[in-house]
């Protein structure tokens, strides 16, 4: 009937299937180069923002970048200069819990990136930061405690002082009393 098949259109399947596959990885490894090259462009804005004060604007391009790559390098610097950002002094929304939360996630994601070090150091520092203010708090609270504990003291002073007095002029009135009884 026919002629026998050699099944050279199997092996040209397999390569129009290792044509696609191929550009599929080649399109996700551009995708990838691409985020990349956007991020560190992000940074470079974010760190030209930041030097100008502008601390909200850094903000959002230090989480473009992480929208981009998420746990993926260069995520870490932008973990770390959000961490910064929200330590900075000047930053009106200061947040020190967030700070430590940023660089903490850094420590847990990155564990192998060069700003751990840098991130250990924050964190100890914001640490300590938290401790003192929490035993200032401590502090202010005894503090306003013995002020009231003082102030109810004194009336009951100035109470016992009055009481003190009404009891002089009843002895003397008393005494008055007596001298006129014995004349």
């Amino acid at each position: 009937m026919g002629r026998k098949r050699n099944g050279s259109r199997k092996y040209i399947y397999i390569f129009i299937a290792c044509v696609i596959a191929a550009s599929f990885v080649g399109c996700a490894s551009l995708t990838k180069i691409n985020a990349r090259m956007d991020s560190d462009e992000y940074l470079v804005e974010a760190q030209k923002l930041f030097d100008r004060g502008d601390y909200d604007g850094a903000l959002k391009w230090n989480r473009k970048v992480l929208s981009l790559l998420g746990n993926a390098p260069p995520g870490d610097e932008a973990l770390f200069n959000i961490g910064l950002l929200y330590a900075h002094n000047g930053y009106s929304k200061r947040n020190y819990g967030k700070s430590l939360d940023h660089f903490k996630k850094l420590m847990r994601v990155f564990p192998r990136s060069p700003l751990v070090g840098k991130a250990k150091i924050w964190i100890g520092v914001l640490q300590e930061y938290e401790k003192q203010n929490a035993e200032m708090e401590d502090a202010n609270k005894s503090i306003k405690k013995m002020q009231q504990e003082n102030e109810r003291l004194n009336k009951e002073i100035e109470e016992l002082k009055k009481t003190i007095t009404k009891s002089k002029q009843v002895d003397i009135e008393i005494e008055g009393k007596k001298k006129e009884l014995s004349k």
